[in-house]
């Protein structure tokens, strides 16, 4: 019998961090991940979002119409012109925790930023930071270096209008190396833009700014072409929103609370579509089932709520439940409204709904022939090893499903997966090409429905048993194809899962790089060059598929520090061109294209 040997558990063990240790130890729980800013959702745009949400605070409160915001060489520097932080306490706000005037309803109404925290977790998590608040001709100014103030100083500045500036560079011995992708920093500042109509943001020069706030946003996202009628809108003190009804399937929503991005949804966005549906009734006389009513249903809401409540330190989802009566009231009125005065939008909608129905009629006979086969196979899903915990799980999000080609590829990740939180679903080769292809194409192909069901989306997404679904294909051209094809797949029928950043691509190792010493696995053939060069007498694997990385290996690519590209959009209105040209019958065009732009 042997006695496992434990550390001394006493009260030298007991440790307390401060704010700042904790902030830079645990960067986690204020930013989410860390990544390198090749991911809209990576940390350093997080701490530029930060700062601009306390800019556009005060934008809310009444103070000060243009943000300017400039990116140069990784350093950010944002410039507004509201009411200036008071001079006495510019060290304080940005560099103690729970410090700030956002817990004061009279400062602060609808605040964006996190209460007490942003500026301090910016400060705390970047190699420089710099803050200057200017307030009636004079200034206060300090400077921190990994939150440690350097420097402060006092003084006139009388050719300066009210308001703070703010300047950042992101620590690289906390994110490594890193680079600002201009786009993802356009995108955001446009959503501000229309989350606040009437305020101007700069971003390098380039001007951001919305008359029409979610009409305009919706309209953009959509796209004229792809709606069947003009985008409906209405706006009050507390709630905006707009919507309009596309032939693509499924629901597309965007959700806002106090300009945060609730990719998750919540209560608001769930009292939305409740509102809506209730509102066509109310029209139309009518009992239409929601299925019918919201099919094709594209809306942006957003609210300003005194006391949000999120159910993450991320704000994905919104939990409070008071706010479903009148959200659910102020959609319905203003849905009628809309209608009573858009006849021919009227009739659009009332047709797409009509039609809608016939064909869930027309499908749901398709689906119970595809369901009385599914019973004769298995009562199991065929090709799914599930995992134990599940989105509505305590710690769901973390839930996985990897989607992979081949028993071979499968039988590595098998034998290495987290049975509690990695299940796995197997293809067996490469699937049927959906594009174009109707729902009920979905219940005539075995393996695209035992798919969907693995997934728990045949009626909607509110039931998805997995916080993420990660392709996991070889880096080949058979790999690529059946990434494109998956891909088609989700677009064309569940679109929604992209715009909430639930699919990825999992990125595994090209080549494995050692001597009896040391081992190195590169992504890509610059890691294999710096590899051969720390590494001597080096012998060089290329792994052609991930059924060559054995079971021992690959437990370590699916682990703490996987490596996962997100799949996102620009735009709604994109999706259907991209899929033409790639997926559809346009050869001609498309092998002109590759021609064109083969290395």
């Amino acid at each position: 019998m042997s006695i496992k040997k434990t550390t001394n558990y006493d009260e030298s063990k007991i440790k307390t961090l401060s704010s700042l240790e904790h902030i830079r130890l645990r960067t986690g729980m204020y930013i989410g991940r860390l990544g390198d800013g090749s991911n809209v959702d990576d940390g350093i745009y997080i701490l530029l979002k930060e700062v601009v949400d306390n800019s556009i605070d005060e934008y809310i409160m009444g103070f000060g119409n243009r943000i300017i915001v400039k990116c140069e060489k990784n350093t950010i520097k944002v410039r507004d012109y509201g009411r200036g932080i008071p001079l006495g306490k510019v060290i304080e706000c940005v560099s103690v925790i729970n410090t700030g005037a956002k817990y004061n309803d009279e400062v602060f109404q609808f605040s964006v930023g996190l209460n007490g925290v942003g500026t301090k977790a910016v400060n705390a998590l970047s190699g420089r930071f710099r803050v200057v608040a200017f307030r009636d001709g004079k200034y206060s100014e300090a400077i921190f270096e990994r939150g440690v103030l350097i420097s402060n100083r006092k003084g006139k500045k009388e050719d300066e209008k009210d308001g703070t500036f703010m300047e950042f560079t992101p620590d690289e011995k906390i994110f490594g190396e890193y680079t600002f992708n201009d786009e993802y920093i356009e995108q955001r500042m446009w959503i501000y833009a229309c989350l606040n109509s009437g305020l101007s943001l700069v971003f390098n020069k380039k001007k951001f700014i919305s008359k029409n706030g979610l009409f305009d946003f919706l309209s953009a996202e959509i796209g004229d072409s792809n709606t069947l009628y003009e985008v409906g809108f209405s706006k009050n003190k507390r709630i905006e929103f707009a919507f309009t009804h596309t032939n693509n399937y499924g629901e597309t929503y965007f959700s806002f609370v106090n300009g945060q991005f609730t990719s998750d949804g919540g209560t608001h966005q769930s009292a939305f579509r409740e509102g809506l549906l209730k509102g066509v009734n109310d029209f139309f006389q009518k009992n239409y089932s929601g299925i019918d009513v919201r099919e094709g249903v594209a809306g942006a809401i957003a609210v300003k709520l005194q006391n949000p409540v999120f159910e993450s330190q991320t704000k994905n989802k919104l939990g409070n439940t008071e706010v479903r009566s009148w959200i659910i009231q102020d959609v319905k009125s203003a849905v009628v409204d809309f209608l009573h005065k858009n006849s021919t939008a009227a009739k659009n909608l009332e047709d797409k709904i009509i039609n809608s129905e016939k064909l869930r009629k027309e499908l749901n006979a398709v689906k119970k022939e595809a369901k009385e086969a599914a019973k004769k196979i298995a009562l199991k899903i065929p090709k799914l090893k599930d995992c134990k915990y599940h989105l509505w799980d305590k710690n769901g999000e973390n839930s996985t499903l990897f989607i992979t080609e081949g028993a071979s590829a499968s039988g590595s990740m098998v034998s290495s997966r987290d049975v509690y939180t990695q299940a796995i679903f197997s293809l067996r080769g490469k699937p049927q090409n959906v594009f174009g292809k109707k729902r009920a194409d979905i219940y005539r192909n075995e393996e695209l429905y035992n798919m969907m069901m693995a997934l728990g989306i045949e009626n909607d997404i509110e039931n998805l048993r997995y916080g993420r679904i990660v392709i996991a294909t070889d880096a080949d051209f058979d790999g690529f194809h059946i990434r494109n094809l998956l891909l088609t797949y989700f677009l064309n029928y569940f679109e929604e899962l992209v715009i909430a950043g639930r699919i990825h691509i999992l990125e595994t190792p090209l080549f494995r790089v050692r001597n009896k010493k040391i081992t190195k696995y590169c992504y890509n053939i610059k890691e294999r060059d710096a590899a051969l060069k720390e590494i001597s007498s080096p012998e060089v694997t290329r792994f052609k598929g991930l059924g060559e990385i054995s079971p021992k290996e690959f437990g370590q690519f699916i682990g703490k520090n996987m490596r996962l590209v997100g799949v996102d959009i620009k735009a709604v209105k994109d999706i259907q061109d991209i899929m033409q040209f790639y997926m559809g019958k346009n050869t001609p065009e498309r092998r002109e294209y590759i021609m064109e732009n083969l290395v």
